[in-house]
């Protein structure tokens, strides 16, 4: 009989998820049951899909935050002892324009996937619900860095989803008992991230520029915005010590790297280290600027850190090349993007 604990990661296809599995792959002897729905991009789990074909430790399932359903199906074939809930409408910018869907997956998602785990009276898992840095939004000079207690000011519809999930993930904790912890991640980012996001929209343009394929101009949104840095290996490790290392129902918590700059200090690094360096021109694109925009970025991370012992170990300067070498591998495998 297997005794092996059951994690179930939501989003086990994008960046973060894909990245949790590999670890926990590596780190534990949990199985993974990863949920997605049927149409999700298989990019980022490409190498875990033999396993998930031998039944090795790797398990596929099928769920959707916007069917009741389909989540009920995802919990009773996974039962799990611990729930990474990654899943969401995840890109600040398109909330602008596709606001309802937004609040829709990203709230009422929540609160499905909470219910549904509350219904399940075999199984009573950590949940850890991820909420954002962006929750804080437009935060004064003078409340940085942020902490826990800094109060809200969303500058997207994304981050007003997040705050609704941040809420309900703690209401549930209190109400109903369910062993729920919240992150508030600020950026966090390396190989596989979107490249709706600005750092990997550079690289990918960088290494498009590098092979040819565009002229030597790397389009940008807003540069001047302060940002802490983290990479994503770091990021899903704080995530494992946060639902093992005495997780308490109800605490938030923020968690983010050391190493601040701007967007545009952020692109120069990506720039100085192309092949191209000497030739690569930056463009303003103002179809790339958001109607708002939550500018100041850093964060007070020593309530995660006290708790927990966790400290980033990956350089800003690691994660910014692995994420260049991400994109050039890609592109030199012959794939086709969209120039975004």
């Amino acid at each position: 009989m297997n005794t092996r604990a059951r994690a179930l990661i939501t989003g086990i296809t994008g960046m973060v998820g894909s990245h949790l599995a590999d670890f926990l792959l590596e780190k534990t002897d949990w199985d993974i049951y990863g949920m997605c729905r049927w149409r999700s991009p298989l990019d980022n789990v490409q190498h875990l899909l033999i396993r998930n074909n031998n039944k090795d430790r790797v398990f596929f399932i099928d769920g959707d935050l916007c069917d009741f359903i389909s989540l009920q199906n995802a919990i009773n074939e996974a039962k799990p002892e611990y729930v990474f809930h990654l899943a969401a409408q995840s890109y600040p910018k398109t909330s602008f324009s596709s606001p309802i869907h937004t609040l829709d997956t990203n709230i009422l998602g929540t609160l499905r996937l909470l219910e549904v785990l509350r219904g399940c009276k075999e199984i009573d898992p950590v949940i850890h619900v991820c909420s954002s840095s962006e929750v804080f939004g437009r935060v004064p000079r003078e409340k940085l860095p942020i902490n826990e207690e800094c109060s809200f000011h969303p500058a997207s519809p994304y981050a007003i989803s997040k705050i609704g999930t941040d809420l309900v993930g703690r209401f549930h904790a209190e109400a109903y008992g369910q062993k729920v912890v919240i992150t508030r991640m600020f950026t966090h980012t390396g190989p596989r991230r979107g490249d709706v996001f600005a750092e990997s929209s550079f690289a990918k343009q960088i290494a498009m520029i590098e092979k040819g394929l565009v002229p030597p101009v790397v389009k940008t949104g807003n540069l001047e915005s302060l940002r802490t840095w983290a990479d994503v290996r770091d990021a899903v490790r704080a995530y494992y010590m946060l639902v093992t290392l005495n997780p308490i129902s109800g605490e938030c918590y923020n968690i983010g790297g050391t190493y601040s700059c701007t967007v545009g200090e952020m692109l120069n690094f990506l720039i100085s280290i192309s092949t191209h360096k000497d030739h690569i021109k930056i463009q303003e694109d103002t179809e790339r600027l958001r109607p708002l925009d939550a500018d100041l970025q850093i964060p007070d991370t020593s309530k995660f850190n006290s708790h927990t012992g966790w400290e980033p170990a990956i350089p800003f300067e690691k994660t910014m090349n692995d994420l260049l070498d991400y994109w050039r591998k890609r592109i030199e495998a012959g794939n086709q993007f969209l120039i975004r």
